[in-house]
């Protein structure tokens, strides 16, 4: 029992790491400057084609984040001057914690059936 009770907190522990820091997600926001185009809250972006980036999945806003740094020719990547710049200063696990951050923030997106 006690071996699996050991395994069980191991596993927690890698996937707490895994999946990024919400505090240190919290401040590369913060150091990058994301909410200047994105919103104070990341619901409400100063240009209504900027997406709201609160509640997103977390896969999801990794993937995007590494597609703006392979930009519009690599494979599977995403073309835009400015999130290119910004996307490319960042290292792995800024965007994982970064990824972590903003999917833990309540979002104001819905699903309409």
């Amino acid at each position: 029992m006690k071996k699996i009770l050991a395994g069980a907190a191991v596993l927690m522990s890698f996937n707490t790491f895994a999946g990024g820091h919400i505090d240190a997600g919290k401040a590369a926001t913060e150091k990058f400057n994301c909410a200047a185009c994105h919103g104070k809250d990341f619901n409400s972006p100063v240009d209504p084609s900027y997406p709201k980036l609160a509640g997103q999945h977390q896969d999801y806003l990794e993937h995007a984040l590494i597609a703006y740094q392979r930009g519009a020719d690599g494979a599977n990547g995403r073309g835009n001057a400015i999130m290119g710049g910004q996307a490319k200063q960042l290292s792995k696990e800024d965007i994982q914690n970064i990824a972590a951050y903003l999917h833990s923030l309540p979002g104001s997106l819905v699903l309409r059936k």
